[in-house]
């Protein structure tokens, strides 16, 4: 009654060890190819925010709302369209003093805080409309960054050029190895835009507009193919 048993264990012991012949893989040489390109930015977004504290949580929650209600109205007087800000945060938290004496660390107040993300589609208007919202009470203003919209088709030349790279890789790896390239076996695509400006800055009366340069975006495309591969003909 024990042969099956041991016949089965033969069996899968030998499927394991079975050698796996060249021929069940294609020959291939897999190589990636680059290129990248240089675009103006055509959008901008920035953070910014108020903060207020108070003796109370209500009268902090109060101020601030007062505040942010002039910043929003601010915006939307800049021509700023209400679909292209957003409030991102907002936070009510106690503030805590030290007793010296006990070493206790009682509430002595309350810091409300909001802060909208703004989207501006003229990437031109950024330093004015930064002027505007610390003119309007804002008092943290960061995280600015500049994106192309359109960037998958601005790479559209670059993706050729990225496999025209990647058959210039190959065909050295086929010379070198006494090969030939026959058809593409596999093409996938990898990379994406990459921001050149993203920082922060903290906002304070200015006597003099706010100089921010958008520069330019570099995009990058990656792709990996894999060509079939034959013996080179005498």
């Amino acid at each position: 009654m024990k042969k099956p048993a041991i016949l089965a264990a033969v069996l899968v012991t030998t499927l394991l060890t079975a050698p796996v012949r060249a021929d069940d893989f294609p020959a291939a040489i897999s190589v990636s190819g680059e290129a990248t390109m240089s675009a103006a930015p055509d959008l901008a977004q920035i953070d910014a925010g108020v903060a207020n504290d108070a003796k109370t949580a209500k009268e902090a929650s109060d101020a601030n709302n007062a505040a942010m209600g002039k910043v929003l109205l601010a915006l939307k007087g800049a021509g700023i369209a209400e679909k292209d800000y957003q409030t991102s945060r907002l936070s009510l938290q106690p503030q805590y003093g030290q007793n010296k004496s006990t070493g206790a660390s009682p509430v002595v107040g309350f810091r409300a805080s909001n802060r909208v993300t703004v989207k501006m589609r003229d990437v031109t208007k950024v330093a004015g409309i930064i002027d505007t919202l610390v003119s309007a009470g804002a008092n943290d203003i960061g995280n600015i960054s500049f994106e192309v919209t359109q960037a998958s088709k601005l790479l559209d030349d670059a993706r050729e050029q990225a496999v025209a790279d990647a058959r210039r890789k190959a065909e050295i790896y086929a010379r070198a190895t006494g090969v030939t390239l026959g058809a593409p076996l596999s093409v996938t695509e990898g990379g994406g835009p990459v921001p050149l400006f993203k920082g922060r800055m903290a906002a304070a009366p200015m006597a003099a507009p706010a100089a921010v340069a958008p520069g330019e975006e570099t995009l990058s495309v990656t792709v990996n193919v894999s060509w079939a591969i034959k013996p080179k003909e005498p």
